[in-house]
C-alpha cells in the first residue's frame, strides 16, 4: 500500500526572504490511517512543512505527492482546494457569521453532505449545538467544530497546527486522547504539529523531529526513546543532558562529570574510538553533593511535586538534575556534580 503524503528532497525559503533556507532537503512519508507529529521548536520549519502539504506552499525543490499523485515540484502544482486535504487551524479559523452547521457546511456542495455532516456532528459530540455560534461555543467545542469542517469533504489526510494549545489542560488531555480513533472512524491519515513533546510521544504513530529546517529522526515514540538520533532528539524530546566527552582510550571517556567506561553505556550511537563525541544522562542519573570546592553551583530550581529539579550551572554548561524532596538545597549552593552509581548513559557523535 503506497503513502497518502509523500516528500522527497523538499526545499523552501520564502519568496521575501533572502535568509537561510526554511526545509532543508525533508524526506517524510505518511503511511494511510497513520498519525504522525511534526515536533520542534518554535521556527523549526514544521508548521510551514503542514502548509506545503495543504498547498499554500511551493518546494523551490524536490517534490510533493499524495497517494500516487504528484501535487508540487518536478513542474507540477495542484490547487489547495483539489487536494483532497482537512485543515485545523491554530486559531480554529472559523466564521463567526455563520452558525456550527453552516461552519461545518462550508466547502460542501449545496444540498449534499448533511448526512455526513450530521454523522460527524454525532461522532464529535456536537450535537444539539447545530444553531449556536462560535462564540456561543466552549474552546473545545469551538476545536470539534472546527475537526467537523476539517472532515466534512472526506479528506484523505488532516493538517493540525497546534490545534490543542489554547485549550485548558483537562480539555486538551480529553480531545487529544481522541484524536487517533476521530481519524480511523473517518479513514484519513493526520499530520498534526506541535511543540510538546509529550503530546508527540502520548498520540502519534511516529514522531518527526525537526530543527531549522531538517529532519533529525522520524520513528516510532518506542524508538526514539530507546534509540535517539542525534543530541538534539536526546535533549529536546526527551530532556536529557547533553554532555561533551572524550575517548581517552579504548572503551574508556571522560566527561565533566566524571569518567566512563563500557559498563555505563546503554546506547553507543558514535564509534567507541571516537575522540570528540557526547554522552546524554537523564536528570534522575545525576548526583548533586553539597561542596565548597565544588566547580559547579545551583542557579534555580522547580518543585514537582515529588521531586525537586535543579539547574546547576558547571562551567558553560547549564545541568539539569532531579532530587527527592528532602533534598533542598539553596540557590547558589557549591556543589559538585557526578553520575549516580550504576546509571546508564548514551554515547553519541557531537
Amino acid at each position: 500500500m503506497g503513502s497518502t503524503v509523500a516528500l522527497n528532497g523538499v526545499w523552501h525559503r520564502y519568496s521575501n526572504s533572502a535568509e537561510a533556507w526554511t526545509l532543508r532537503g525533508v524526506d517524510l512519508d505518511v503511511a494511510p490511517g497513520e498519525l504522525v507529529g511534526l515536533l520542534g521548536p518554535s521556527g523549526c520549519g514544521k508548521t510551514t512543512l503542514l502548509r506545503l502539504i495543504a498547498g499554500f506552499e511551493r518546494p523551490d525543490r524536490g517534490s510533493l505527492r499524495l497517494g500516487q499523485q504528484l501535487v508540487a515540484g518536478d513542474g507540477a502544482w495542484l490547487a489547495p482546494e483539489r487536494r483532497g486535504v482537512g485543515m485545523v487551524f491554530q486559531d480554529y479559523a472559523l466564521f463567526p457569521h455563520l452558525n456550527a452547521w453552516r461552519n461545518a457546511r462550508f466547502g460542501l456542495a449545496r444540498g449534499k453532505g448533511d448526512e455526513r455532516v450530521a454523522w460527524l456532528f454525532s461522532l464529535l459530540g456536537l450535537e444539539g449545538l447545530e444553531q449556536r455560534y462560535p462564540h456561543q461555543l466552549s474552546g473545545g467545542q469551538r476545536q470539534r467544530l472546527a475537526m467537523a469542517r476539517a472532515l466534512a469533504p472526506s479528506p484523505r489526510v488532516v493538517l493540525l497546527d497546534e490545534p490543542f494549545s489554547s485549550l485548558d489542560v483537562e480539555v486538551r488531555l480529553r480531545l487529544r486522547s481522541e484524536l487517533s480513533s476521530v481519524l480511523e472512524a473517518c479513514d484519513a491519515s493526520g499530520v498534526i504539529v506541535t511543540h510538546d513533546p509529550d503530546e508527540a510521544l502520548a498520540i502519534c504513530d511516529r514522531v518527526a523531529v525537526m530543527r531549522d529546517g531538517v529532519l533529525h529522526q522520524c520513528a516510532t515514540p518506542q524508538e526514539i526513546v530507546r534509540t535517539p538520533a542525534t543530541p538534539f532528539v536526546g535533549s529536546f524530546v526527551l530532556q536529557r543532558n547533553v554532555i561533551p566527552a572524550q575517548s581517552t582510550r579504548p572503551d574508556q571517556w571522560s566527561c565533566p562529570l566524571g569518567d566512563l567506561s563500557q559498563q555505563h553505556i546503554r546506547m553507543a550511537a558514535a564509534p567507541t574510538t571516537q575522540k570528540e563525541c557526547c554522552v546524554l544522562v537523564e536528570p534522575k542519573d545525576i548526583e548533586i553533593d553539597a561542596d565548597d570546592r565544588g566547580d559547579a553551583a545551583i542557579v534555580g530550581r522547580e518543585f514537582l511535586g515529588d521531586l525537586w529539579e535543579y539547574r546547576v550551572r558547571m562551567g558553560e554548561m547549564v545541568v539539569r538534575a532531579t532530587c527527592g524532596v528532602e533534598k533542598d538545597y539553596p540557590p547558589q549552593m557549591p556543589c559538585s556534580l557526578r553520575i549516580k552509581e550504576g546509571a546508564a548513559v548514551d554515547l553519541m557523535t557531537s
